[in-house]
């Protein structure tokens, strides 16, 4: 069975979906593997790296996906590279099937059976599968090293002859995987932290990392089976703006990191909220790719604002490639492994196992996931 990984097209992107290491793991458990020429330089994954693991490096992309069996990449294909593949051929990667349905429909008609990374669910079994978590939880690390790059100040407590310098104060504002990973980060570079989450839940684990919880009450709010933070009321928005306004006003450094699964990002700072900021402060929206948590931030762009600097730079995870791709690329893994019948060489994807029945999202031509069907 041929694995084929194609380079990824999409502007900016410097991952790729296997790594040196993961190629060996397939090929002692009886795959084959290719890559199209230069798909890990960008990661620091030259060819001879690959050809050294044993996988055969191809310079034609058409032949590459017309032959593959498994196409494993990051992003979601074109509608082009989609018409490439055979019936019946496995396609895993992020897809983004809330928002492409014209790409979901063509990966059925063309009999793909597609695997969103994305819809991996959040339970004990599937976590070692988990890609979201994985490159959120780097891309959290990124936000704070940005905005130290940014900021004018240094982030750590610093007793000098000159005098003592005080200690940035950092507001995380979303405690999932990426907040919790910015919440350490900035920890360790010495800042003082803060940090808010709609789900009480999580205050402990804030806690925890030696942040202060910031308490706003807004009523129930909760979580969903698999761990997000549910969609707040107009109502409850309403709340968390104004019981962040004081924080916000006061902090060097506000990373925000709420996101909705599926859904547009919840807009929870407002222009004059930045405007209340002192001079050189900065304030990062990690959640810029799904329209943004800050009024007036925008995608790939560092925006001012009467001194203050709003950071949207998207794909955070590309910024540190090489990790990124190693921990997706053992994400990929973990998922085939799971499904790989090594006696008769070949994939099972049982319809009614959780974790297929959770991100399969098309096969034999249809589209079978209930969720994204029932859109």
């Amino acid at each position: 069975m041929l694995i084929a990984v194609p380079k990824e097209t999409w502007p900016g992107e410097r991952r790729v979906a296997l790594v040196p290491t993961t190629v060996k793991k397939l090929i002692n458990a009886g795959f084959q593997v290719s890559l199209e020429s230069g798909c890990g330089a960008a990661a620091g994954y030259p060819d001879a790296s690959f050809e050294d693991a044993g996988a055969s490096i191809v310079r034609e992309r058409e032949s590459l996906l017309r032959g593959a069996d498994v196409v494993l990449r990051v992003r979601k294909p074109s509608l082009d590279d989609v018409g490439l593949l055979r019936s019946g051929v496995l396609h895993v990667s992020f897809l983004d099937p809330f928002n492409e349905r014209n790409l979901v429909r063509k990966l059925a008609e063309q009999r793909v059976t597609a695997v969103s990374m994305e819809m991996i669910p959040r339970s004990t079994r599937a976590q070692k599968m988990d890609a979201l978590s994985s490159q959120a939880n780097l891309a959290g690390y990124v936000t704070v090293i940005q905005a130290a790059y940014h900021s004018p100040k240094i982030l750590p407590m610093m007793m000098t002859p000159a005098g003592t310098i005080a200690p940035a104060r950092v507001f995380v504002i979303g405690a999932g995987v990426a907040g919790l990973q910015a919440i350490a980060t900035a920890k360790r570079l010495g800042a003082r932290v803060e940090a808010f989450d709609t789900r009480p839940i999580v205050a402990e684990q804030v806690q925890s990392l030696g942040a202060k919880f910031v308490e706003i009450d807004l009523g129930d709010t909760g979580q969903t089976d698999q761990g997000y933070a549910k969609e707040l009321t107009a109502e409850q928005l309403e709340k968390q703006k104004e019981g962040q306004k004081k924080v916000i006003a006061q902090s060097d450094v506000v990373i925000t990191t709420a996101q909705v699964f599926g859904r547009p990002a919840p807009k929870i700072i407002t222009q004059d909220m930045v405007r209340a900021m002192q001079p050189g402060s900065v304030v990062v929206d990690m959640a810029v790719e799904s329209g943004g948590n800050v009024e007036g931030s925008q995608l790939d762009e560092v925006i001012d604002v009467g001194g203050v600097k709003i950071v949207g730079q998207g794909n955070l995870p590309s910024q540190v490639a090489r990790n990124a791709s190693d921990m997706y690329s053992s994400n990929l893994f973990n998922l085939i492994d799971e499904f790989w019948n090594a006696e008769e060489k070949r994939l099972e994807l049982d319809p009614e196992d959780d974790i297929v029945r959770h991100c399969v999202i098309t096969r034999d031509g249809a589209i079978v996931n209930e969720t994204i069907k029932n859109l």
